[in-house]
């Protein structure tokens, strides 16, 4: 078989030992959670040995770890199996050929990997086939949520030097986002299954619970962004809120890993993390991560780098924004439908001349919100809301510039300035991931109208809960319409891996 000789020099995507056919996507989720479960346990089973040894030379008495790797699916599909729907935007392989990659976090993804498992099998007729990987599992990646190493006291950082002697430590060389890109280049006969590997979803579910003070198995379906923490006072009372009137929603998580339920189990005081995150958690999945990204296109970058690997339905940008037109006045709606992307974070993943289009979708849902939330109907929306072109900067004192911007600001006929929403429309087009932008003017500096401490305490006041619950509503009305016409074709390419 075609997996079992496979160019060895490439081992992100080789199969190492047999692999077994599975016609059940249930069968064969499964199987890829016990190879995985087994072989997290020889490594923490040998950390364990390791860091509770009393040996003064232990290398040379080292536990041996075999061949604990990465859970491994590949599947074979011929010009007669394949599925000619030009309509299905994931789940179908366009060209024949063989198709492959490493998995990780079963316990996370078990529900994702068993939907993108049964469209495959359903839709080709073929088997899919599960093994062990040739890429190991980084040491750091298998004990870093074990209630057993959590805790550091319990390791002797003397010995650390040793680790490197009987355990595979991260290797940033093996991991990019090149087939997220479109510059992926095989070097093997079989071709991504999944725009990212098992090593690049560990390293990016690390730096998520190091940035946002939660564990990623908090994070839901849908994803609000903020660069206010003002914002999450209303959205934990509008949780609180849920919990008692839906009985879908579960739990609200804060930072921290708190879960709440009502307000006396709130902390009189949060450490909060660079990027605090907040989980209104649903049975199924499909609730809602509210993260303050803080300011800046880096940040923004940063979070939906990581975001990303959980496969998430849609995220929003809800920020504050100058607004660039005489017309408008603090506390106005701009939709964005366009963007400048002048933060120069992703020209190297994204270049410049790719455009980024608006998702239909998720434009029409915010409009609706708009209008249900703010109780305006037709032509009356229009003198609070403006859809038009956004700029981003990474400029943060941009205001100084702005003779120099003035032609910018003609030539794209932009109606606001912000720093973030380009950068996470970008990264969402870039890792086919459902986007949209609602910005709200806190200030118009080219007009003389600048946010002034009394004027901006009264805009906040005024604002915060209703632009929050705008994009609240948002979520509401796209899981309710249903996530499958959100996925569109626009941002899948010709040659797509068929992981959603």
């Amino acid at each position: 078989m075609l997996f079992n000789k496979l160019d060895k020099s490439y081992l992100p995507f080789h199969a190492m030992g047999e692999l077994q056919s599975f016609d059940d996507a249930k069968l064969a989720t499964d199987y890829i959670k016990k190879i995985y479960d087994t072989n997290i346990e020889k490594i923490r089973t040998a950390f364990g040995h390791f860091i509770n040894s009393t040996d003064t030379d232990i290398i040379d008495n080292f536990p041996k770890i075999a061949d604990a790797n990465y859970p491994f699916l590949g599947i074979k599909v011929t010009r007669k199996d394949l599925n000619l729907d030009a309509s299905l935007a994931y789940g179908v392989i366009s060209e024949p050929g063989v198709y492959g990659g490493t998995l990780t976090r079963p316990d996370i993804f078990y529900d994702y990997y068993l939907e993108q498992i049964s469209l495959l099998i359903k839709r080709h007729n073929v088997p899919v086939f599960v093994g062990n990987s040739a890429w190991p599992i980084p040491l750091p990646f298998a004990i870093d949520t074990h209630a057993e190493f959590k805790n550091s006291q319990a390791i002797d950082l003397s010995g650390l030097w040793q680790l490197d002697a009987g355990f595979v430590l991260p290797n940033l060389t093996n991991i990019d986002d090149d087939i997220a890109n479109c510059t992926h280049k095989p070097q093997s006969t079989i071709k991504p299954i999944s725009i990212f590997t098992g090593e690049r979803v560990d390293y990016s579910l690390h730096r998520l619970h190091h940035y946002t003070g939660t564990s990623p198995e908090h994070f839901q379906g849908f994803i609000l962004l903020t660069n206010y923490q003002r914002y999450a006072d209303e959205f934990i009372r509008y949780g609180l809120d849920a919990l008692l009137a839906d009985d879908a929603y579960t739990d609200l998580i804060l930072p921290g890993g708190i879960s709440c339920k009502t307000e006396t189990d709130i902390p009189s005081s949060i450490p909060l993390p660079q990027m605090p995150a907040y989980h209104l958690k649903r049975k199924d999945g499909m609730g809602i991560t509210f993260i303050n990204i803080g300011v800046g296109p880096s940040n923004a970058k940063n979070i939906t780098d990581h975001l990303a690997v959980l496969r998430p339905h849609c995220w929003l940008m809800v920020g504050h924004c100058a607004g660039l037109r005489q017309t408008q006045i603090l506390g106005d709606y701009v939709l964005a439908h366009g963007y400048v992307r002048d933060d120069n974070v992703l020209n190297l993943d994204l270049p410049i001349w790719v455009p980024v289009p608006p998702i239909a979708e998720v434009q029409v849902a915010l409009q609706e919100a708009v209008q249900t939330i703010s109780n305006q109907k037709g032509r009356d929306v229009k003198h609070s809301m403006r859809t038009g072109t956004v700029i981003s900067t990474d400029d943060r004192n941009w205001e100084l510039r702005t003779k120099q911007l003035y032609k910018e600001f003609r030539q794209s006929r932009a109606i606001a300035l912000d720093m973030e929403s380009a950068t996470v429309a970008a990264n969402g087009f870039r890792f086919r991931v459902p986007y949209g932008t609602l910005l709200c003017v806190s200030d118009k500096p080219i007009h003389g109208e600048l946010k002034l401490r009394g004027m901006a305490n009264q805009f906040y006041n005024d604002r915060v809960t209703q632009h929050l619950h705008v994009g609240l509503e948002t979520m509401r009305i796209l899981r309710e319409k249903g996530v499958d016409d959100l996925h569109s074709r626009k941002l899948r390419g010709f040659d797509e891996p068929p992981f959603r």
